[in-house]
């Protein structure tokens, strides 16, 4: 059997990653002519599904010639082959149970014929949709998820914090005192901390909360604090306030189950330091339940979109309602609202504006791509903060899961960078019944 194996692509690869052909080595790839059509009807927008189709097909142009149709073209040195398919006239084998006239039918009778046409090499259909790659095995045809942009190992992603026992009971006492840090490199933990990693420093009854500065490279103090009117009730909601009001961490990622205060922490540190940026942005990507487009709600845009945003502002009025109304920082909140110094919106809104000394919130980035998470970061501009926030475990975009969304894919890469800094949340601080709720059910 030949070692160069042939790949045929599902539409939803390309959605999900425009140079998705430079990643099969020397490999060759088929594109069935039905996920060209299916690309036809996603060429036109502003969202990332609209720019990878607009760059995959420029790039299918810039490779186009006679053999596009036929033997295929060379996509680089070193890679394989790329070839456009036209239908295949639909398998008798394949006609029992699967109707035609469904592009997804299509596109599996084309790696099926191709498989029969080259019975020397494997054919291996590759598909986000992970029902289309359960169809494929159903009639022998090898399928796999499009995995390049995976992390290796969910148990191993960074908590961004750890407990260390066992730690010198002076250098604890030392850290009391000002100027509230100590040197690492007398600790027995030299040359094993990470940037900006948060610590729980242990010996007996005693203990201290720290984290390494890389740009001290000190082990500092990290004291429980609030911002604006919000407290942190455990050690890692105090790192991630640490995090969340430090201008010299420029990006942090915070994530944790419902009800660990993750948007909460956000933005009462964003109001918190308000002086410190020109506005600040909070968004979140609109993805519908049960995969329903949101034309079928009703109302106006405004009307559709209030049920996705209605999170946010209910977190903000918990900010908002550490105040008595008509209290100075009651106000705060109102008039930043009305002045737009705050905004809430989808994040297909902010795509593509100047984000100059901007306090920049994502919720929900779990249900983010790789590529769209790294649109977002790259906007960044001088002075500019981005803060992402999600659960790893609760997605629910239909060809994510916890190893391929942009936040694990962005925490694995950003890891032991001094701009960044990431916490885990672990402690449900919403409700005894929600933490019973959430660990049970």
């Amino acid at each position: 059997m030949s070692r160069k194996k042939i790949f045929v692509l599902d539409t939803n690869v390309i959605l999900h990653d425009s140079s998705c052909l430079y990643q099969f080595e020397e490999h060759d790839v088929v594109i069935p002519i039905t996920v060209i059509e299916e690309l036809d009807h996603f060429k036109k927008g502003n969202e990332s599904v609209n720019f990878h189709a607009r760059e995959f097909v420029r790039t299918l142009d810039s490779l186009s010639g006679d053999k596009l149709f036929s033997k295929g073209i060379k996509i680089a040195n070193g890679s394989g082959r790329v070839a456009i398919r036209l239908n295949y006239e639909f398998d008798k084998n394949l006609a029992n149970n699967f109707s035609k006239d469904l592009a997804d039918h299509r596109i599996l009778n084309t790696a099926y014929c191709l498989s029969k046409d080259n019975p020397s090499r494997k054919v291996i259909l590759v598909s986000k949709d992970v029902n289309l790659r359960m169809k494929a095995k159903s009639v022998g045809i090898l399928s796999q998820d499009y995995k390049t942009d995976h992390i290796k190992d969910i148990s191993s992603v960074y908590a961004g914090s750890r407990i260390v026992e066992g730690f010198s009971p002076e250098l604890i006492d030392m850290m009391y005192k000002k100027p509230y840090e100590i040197e690492f490199e007398s600790t027995d933990l030299a040359n094993k901390l990470i940037p900006n990693e948060y610590l729980i420093l242990r010996n007996g009854k005693k203990s201290i909360l720290g984290y390494y500065n890389p740009n001290s490279e000190m082990i500092q103090r990290v004291s429980k604090t609030e911002a604006f009117g919000i407290s942190s009730r455990n050690a890692e909601q105090a790192f991630a306030l640490n995090a969340l009001l430090d201008d010299d961490i420029r990006l942090v990622t915070i994530s944790g189950k419902a009800g660990t205060g993750k948007t909460l922490l956000s933005l009462a540190a964003a109001v918190e330091k308000r002086k410190n940026y020109l506005q600040i942005y909070v968004a979140r990507p609109i993805v519908p339940l049960s995969n329903r487009d949101i034309g079928y709600l009703p109302g106006d845009i405004n009307e559709k979109l209030l049920p996705y945003m209605q999170p946010l502002y209910d977190n903000l009025g918990v900010v908002q309602n550490q105040f008595k109304r008509g209290e100075k920082n009651y106000k705060i909140i109102e008039n930043m609202l009305k002045e737009e110094k705050l905004k809430i919106e989808p994040l297909s809104y902010i795509r593509g504006r100047s984000l100059v000394r901007i306090y920049f919130i994502v919720d929900e980035a779990q249900n983010l791509t790789p590529h769209e998470v790294k649109t977002i970061i790259t906007r960044a501009g001088e002075g500019t903060k981005v803060i992402l926030t999600g659960d790893i475990f609760q997605i629910d975009h239909p060809y994510l899961d916890s190893l391929s969304n942009g936040l694990s894919h962005l925490i694995e890469k950003m890891k032991g960078q001094k701009l960044y800094a990431h916490i885990n949340l672990q402690k449900g601080e919403r409700s005894e019944l929600a933490e019973l709720a959430s660990n049970l059910l």
